[in-house]
């Protein structure tokens, strides 16, 4: 068995989800970083657990023509493909889906697998920075380390600016309290909203001073407090939430528009989830509607509504979107608006939505967070025998467990394609059409 410290040379096979590559020791898998499959490396052994040790390349002894120059920081921003040339990220990615399916669903999938490239800098529209002892950044890849944002390029250098502005506020204590900071930012980045997360009440003027930042439209916190025992139902303490705004709604506001339809308008708070990449997301949301047919849809996890949005500003008029977060949905709401009664927005939980509403032969749209599906809303799905079901995914291994069940109860995977949404690190998101055999 392998020990931390130790140095092995290995011959480096494949890629593995979460952005190492896997090699063998004497039989015992090696997850290692900063390698590329083809290569010999030397690699130190950080840690080892159930069968697997982790490892990170030191010196490569037979290198990829596919290696260049790393990032600073394999590990700040989840940047572990830098070191890899663009177009081999994007075949090593469609590796990952394919395995995925095959390890985890069981599913063979022998066709080729697209991924959509996007460009490698600036491209992110979010970012959450924690703020740690004065400081405020990323978290280094499975640490609580911070790294700097500004040495991986994900942001724009007018976006990085700005975060070192927040930082300078936290440094001077200004932001007291403040754990993680949620920054969003519309496509052509003229608008910024910020959302703090504290361990305790913050005062206004805190919150006044980021406002006036150049290009933040607004500013919200929020904390998260108990009463005394003895307040509550029977003697238990009360969990409360509070939120404070400054300078306007934390929210940014997009005007996108798509093939063979009226531009649409969407608001995105910074504290609702939105999707990341400004370079993909009229291409991934144009590709989404062109895999269903015209008619009834229901956009489920719809989040602030890009793909239901969508459908209604491209003709469609019965559309309805289901999401369960309140920042989120009141976004929904917002954006469906313009639409009247086209586009119904429902602030719920998918199951809830699912079983109180029989099936109408209505398409499915189906965007989870990164656990995927539940298992209860996997079988409510299941019955509903929705003609045709339009999964996008954010994780290669919950996507291989749901389409496992959704073959099992009859469906056919179809089209399999993927969006390098976060270029450089392991992230890959994924969409799929499923069809009833």
């Amino acid at each position: 068995m392998l020990q931390s410290g130790t140095i092995v040379e290995l011959d480096v096979e494949k890629p593995a989800a979460g952005g190492r590559m896997l090699a063998r020791h004497e039989g015992l898998v090696v997850l290692v970083s900063a390698a590329i499959p083809g290569e010999r490396v030397r690699a130190l052994v950080e840690r080892t657990g159930k069968g697997v040790a982790y490892a990170v390349a030191i010196d490569v002894l037979d290198a990829s023509p596919d290696r260049r120059p790393a990032a600073p920081d394999w590990a700040c921003g989840g940047n572990v493909y830098a070191h890899v040339a663009y177009p081999r990220q994007l075949a090593l990615k469609a590796d990952v889906v394919r395995d995925a399916l095959g390890r985890i669903g069981h599913i063979p999938f022998d066709q080729p697998i697209p991924v959509s490239p996007s460009p490698e800098r600036g491209y992110r529209m979010r970012a959450r920075l924690h703020a740690r002892a004065g400081r405020l950044g990323f978290f280094r890849e499975g640490t609580h380390h911070l790294c700097d944002p500004a040495t991986t390029g994900q942001l724009l250098p007018e976006t990085d600016r700005l975060v070192g502005e927040i930082a300078d506020l936290v440094r001077a204590g200004r932001l007291p309290g403040a754990t993680s900071v949620e920054l969003a930012e519309n496509v052509p980045a003229t608008e910024r909203a910020l959302h703090l997360e504290l361990d305790r009440p913050l005062a206004p003027t805190g919150l006044e001073e980021l406002a006036r930042l150049p290009s933040v439209v607004g500013a919200g916190a929020s904390f998260t407090g108990r009463t005394a025992p003895g307040a509550g139902r029977k003697g238990t303490p009360r969990e409360w939430r509070r939120t404070i705004t400054a300078g306007g709604a934390p929210c940014v506001l997009d005007e996108l528009s798509l093939p063979d339809a009226a531009p649409f308008r969407l608001q995105h708070n910074a504290n609702a989830f939105f999707q990341g990449n400004r370079y993909l997301l009229a291409t991934l949301a144009a590709r989404v509607r062109s895999l269903v047919p015209h008619g009834p849809v229901i956009d489920l996890y719809a989040g602030v509504g890009l793909f239901a949005v969508s459908f209604a500003a491209s003709g469609w008029d019965q559309v309805v979107a289901v999401e369960s977060d309140r920042a989120a949905a009141a976004d929904l709401r917002a954006n469906a608006a313009p639409f009247g009664a086209s586009l119904q927005p429902v602030e719920g939980v998918v199951e809830a939505y699912l079983a109180a509403h029989p099936s109408a032969g209505e398409a499915i749209v189906i965007d989870p967070p990164r656990t995927g599906m539940s298992r209860e809303a996997s079988a409510a799905l299941a019955a509903w025998g929705a003609p045709v079901i339009v999964y996008v995914s954010c994780d290669v291994a919950t996507f291989a467990r749901d389409a496992r069940r959704l073959l099992d109860a009859g469906y056919v995977l179809g089209h399999l394609e993927a969006f390098d949404l976060f270029p450089n690190t392991a992230h890959v998101e994924v969409v799929a059409l499923f069809s009833r055999a």
